[in-house]
């Protein structure tokens, strides 16, 4: 395995401030499970039986900090000037890999349509490059408009690679080869 450098525990934008995870946020994390398109598989979402709870989200982040691998991690994305949660956004193994992961972020609706996935996908994007990493991966179910201009404003192009799902419509697999400074 090779050698990265580690994402930054904080980025900051003009408007927002990526930073690591914090057990009160997983009321406002849970609640992003809510507000997901019926499309996306049922896994990703609240369950039948209110799963998972606070308390499970909670205890999740306390164990699983989405910052744990070296130059990896999820960041919650708070705005500057209020501190308001509104999302997450990072980098991930996902359906990439360690070498080549995931870039990965999820805001919550009130939050959309004001360029904030741009912004902090921007910055993770600018910190995935000073970890060492040569090529980001992002997979975007097809039926997803949003995150596809988002990540067409960052560089990325669609591969040859979907995953196919007729449930929960295709996986398009975009990638962005990274210019090291």
């Amino acid at each position: 395995m090779r050698t990265y450098e580690d994402l930054p525990a904080e980025l900051v934008t003009e408007r927002l401030r990526l930073r690591r995870w914090v057990p009160s946020d997983a009321e406002q994390f849970r609640g992003l499970w809510f507000e997901r398109d019926p499309r996306v598989p049922a896994a990703r979402r609240i369950d039948a039986e209110g799963r998972p709870t606070v308390e499970d989200v909670r205890n999740w982040l306390r164990d699983n900090p989405l910052t744990a691998d070296p130059g990896l991690g999820l960041l919650a994305i708070e705005l500057r000037d209020t501190g308001e949660f509104i999302g997450y956004c990072g980098l991930t193994v996902g359906q990439g890999s360690f070498d080549e992961p995931e870039i990965a972020y999820e805001l919550a609706q009130r939050a959309h349509g004001h360029g904030y996935a741009t912004e902090a996908a921007r910055v993770v994007l600018e910190a995935a490059i000073r970890t060492g990493r040569r090529r980001l991966w992002a997979t975007v179910r097809e039926w997803n408009t949003p995150s596809f201009r988002v990540l067409e404003k960052l560089g990325f192009h669609r591969s040859d690679r979907i995953d196919e799902d007729v449930e929960h419509g295709n996986s398009i697999w975009m990638t962005r080869v990274l210019d090291p400074r």
